[in-house]
């Protein structure tokens, strides 16, 4: 695991300089501190800093072939590396090294840029073919590997994080206020956009290339949901997933350093340990982080329960609501897009807990998305069935439905009402957006004008609408999965698996999202991952005779910060200090007296935390990356918390309705 960065000047005649390169590593050394390496070729700059996972000795990078004609900087792992190694070596390639990078380089050598559909793992990569004046960089299929890219009219920079490319003083920080919409309605910035103009991710499953002067980029990969369903029993295909799973965890056990997991204490993380347990060398070690106190659901008691069950060696943390508030300038830094994930800081403190017993974690990310584990999904599936049930009394059933909830004041009735109106697009987009629809519905309230006609042409519902129509024929489970595999888990809980764990310089694994994992999971049956209020029923079966009767059948958490009590009750006043500042409202993206509203409201009892958070995370975004405070963030930290207040709150409707109904 690494980070990799390079600069390519469109005109040859034009040289890249050694510092230039060294500068964008340096902003990235968190991510390779074993080593550092610059290639230089004229116009073409490549730069590597190393975490020493496989091959200590000789992996060192940018790593070239035989006569040096191509180079290589490579994050990431490739599982099947010895297989294609075994291949290459009987056409005649020359090794230098036992690295899975070197692999890469040869590979390249026969295919060229189709080399991509040969690699199965996570991975990042950069080739510089010096003969044919070519530089191609590829993404994993999933986008499990961070890689932005920026092009103007003089060069091309790329690097493993946004940041290594503002190190140049050439490139501009232009706000991108489009992005900043699609976030208020995400709560992360989906797709290439990133919230600053001109600076893209290049997608998971694509490959892209600068050649001749021009930049172009094509997918190499998409998850298709088969026609041809897996025509066997349920019972055969719970042993055939049995099977796979152990196969890949056994493939992401590899490595010359030791090898821990991460362990929530569900389904996920504990099937994962069941593998990785069986396939260590030494007794593998485990890690958890848990909350104290009342009204906070903890973790901590049903991950040592896995822990037990297969005998590991587990360490478990805490972070209290003064950690969580003194990581939030560091979190900003390195998450680099604002992205709504308090789960994150967890998911750094116990990354640190780690980083002093392994190099190496295994993680349960991408379960959910892959057999179904959201209940999202089934409440959709009965909206549809509903929906589609009614024909063309749906639109006047919700009309009644709605109405009906406002005057028996039950909000879940009048939920279903508007849902039940929207088409399957509308309705999606307001859960993908997250929880709540906020800022989608209150955006003229809450936002200035000229902010609004700045951002008049983005289209948020429009890129749920995109993504769907990229699914034809799908039932409803398949394009929820399809839609989340695009966005939910790449920009948001990708980027929080990778940057957190990368600010720690460990390196980790998602065995769930191997792509064979994902194509196997895309070929089943709907009700094979979700029947009825059942979620992902395959997956359950496959460990129902291995987990704790416990951990199997417990209600999803998913690492749950109580960050909601936090900031209403002892970050309350720091939270007004930062949102209500004339640095923040100066901005213009939103009126003060709106955000006021909406943090008295959040004081009262309303459920407002997780706008309230993005407010913060965005106007530490703008001090961090757009003021060029980098190194000192003008954060006012409490030198003592506000008292907690729960006992004289009290929750009214009104209160908790002042922007319009909730979801």
């Amino acid at each position: 695991m690494c980070g990799i960065a390079g600069k390519m000047f469109f005109d040859r005649a034009a040289h890249v300089h050694d510092a230039e390169v060294r500068r964008m590593l340096g902003s990235i050394q968190h991510r390779g501190p074993d080593g550092e390496g610059v290639h230089l070729d004229g116009n073409v700059g490549l730069g590597h800093v190393r975490l020493s996972i496989v091959d200590l000795a000789a992996g060192h990078q940018p790593m070239a072939n035989e006569d040096e004609t191509v180079w290589i900087v490579f994050n990431g792992e490739i599982y099947n590396y010895r297989e294609l190694r075994v291949r290459l070596l009987a056409k005649g390639h020359v090794f230098r090294s036992q690295s899975d990078t070197e692999v890469i380089l040869h590979l390249y050598e026969d295919m060229g840029p189709e080399c991509v559909s040969e690699l199965r793992g996570m991975f990042a990569f950069a080739i510089w073919d010096a003969t044919r004046q070519r530089l191609m960089m590829a993404r994993d299929r999933v986008g499990i590997k961070p890689l932005y890219y920026r092009a103007d009219a003089k060069a091309f920079h790329f690097a493993s994080e946004l940041k290594a490319i503002i190190t140049d003083a050439s490139v501009s920080r232009e706000f991108n206020p489009e992005a900043l919409r699609q976030f208020l309605s995400f709560y992360y910035v989906p797709g290439a956009d990133t919230l600053l103009k001109g600076i893209h991710k290049l997608l998971p499953g694509h490959v892209l290339v600068v050649e001749d002067g021009k930049v172009t980029h094509r997918p190499y990969w998409d998850l298709r949901f088969t026609k041809d369903r897996w025509n066997q029993p349920f019972g055969a295909a719970v042993e055939e997933l049995h099977n796979l799973l152990k196969d890949t965890v056994q493939g992401h056990m590899v490595s010359d350093v030791p090898v821990g997991l991460l362990l929530s204490g569900g389904v996920d993380s504990s099937a994962i340990l069941s593998f990785a347990a069986r396939s260590a060398e030494r007794q593998l070690r485990t890690f958890t982080v848990g909350f104290d106190g009342n009204e906070v659901i903890d973790e901590r008691p049903y991950a040592k329960m896995a822990a037990w069950r297969f005998g590991t060696e587990h360490y478990e943390t805490s972070i209290s609501d003064q950690d969580f508030w003194e990581f939030l300038p560091s979190y900003v830094w390195h998450m680099e897009d604002p992205v709504c994930e308090p789960p994150a800081v967890a998911l750094h403190f116990v990354s640190k807990l780690a980083r002093d017993h392994v190099k190496v974690l295994l993680s349960g990310e991408g379960g959910d998305e892959a057999f179904g584990g959201y209940a999202t999904y089934p409440h959709m599936m009965r909206l549809g069935a509903w929906r589609a049930g009614l024909g063309p009394l749906a639109k006047p059933a919700a009309g009644l439905a709605t109405i009906t909830g406002r005057i028996l004041r039950d909000a879940r009735i009048e939920r279903y009402g508007a849902a039940l109106g929207r088409t399957f697009s509308s309705s999606y987009f307001s859960r993908a957006s997250g929880p709540t629809t906020f800022f989608n519905q209150s955006a003229g309230q809450f936002c200035t004008q000229s902010f609004l006609e700045k951002t008049a042409a983005a289209s948020p519902e429009g890129f749920i609408s995109r993504l769907l129509a990229q699914a034809p024929g799908l039932g409803r489970l398949d394009q929820m999965l399809y839609v989340d595999t695009k966005t939910w888990l790449p920009d948001d809980l990708l980027v929080k698996a990778d940057k957190m764990t990368m600010a720690n310089s460990m390196e980790l694994r998602v065995p769930l999202l191997d792509h064979k994992v994902l194509e196997f999971a895309a070929s089943l049956r709907p009700d094979f991952k979700v029947r009825g209020k059942e979620t992902k029923r395959i997956l359950k079966a496959a460990f129902e005779k291995s987990l704790p009767h416990e951990v199997l059948n417990r209600k999803k958490a998913g690492l749950p910060v109580p960050y909601a009590k936090w900031l209403r009750y002892g970050l309350r006043d720091s939270l007004a200090d930062i949102l209500l500042s004339d640095r923040a409202t100066s901005r213009g993206y939103f009126k003060r007296e709106e955000i006021h509203r909406l943090l008295e409201a959040n004081a009262r009892g309303g459920n407002y935390s997780k706008e309230i958070f993005s407010l913060l995370v965005l106007e530490l975004w703008n001090q961090r990356f757009l003021d060029h405070t980098a190194d000192n963030i003008d954060l006012v930290l409490p030198s003592k918390l506000s008292p907690d207040k729960r006992n004289s709150q009290t929750t009214t409707r009104s209160e908790l309705t002042l922007y319009g109904s909730r979801p």
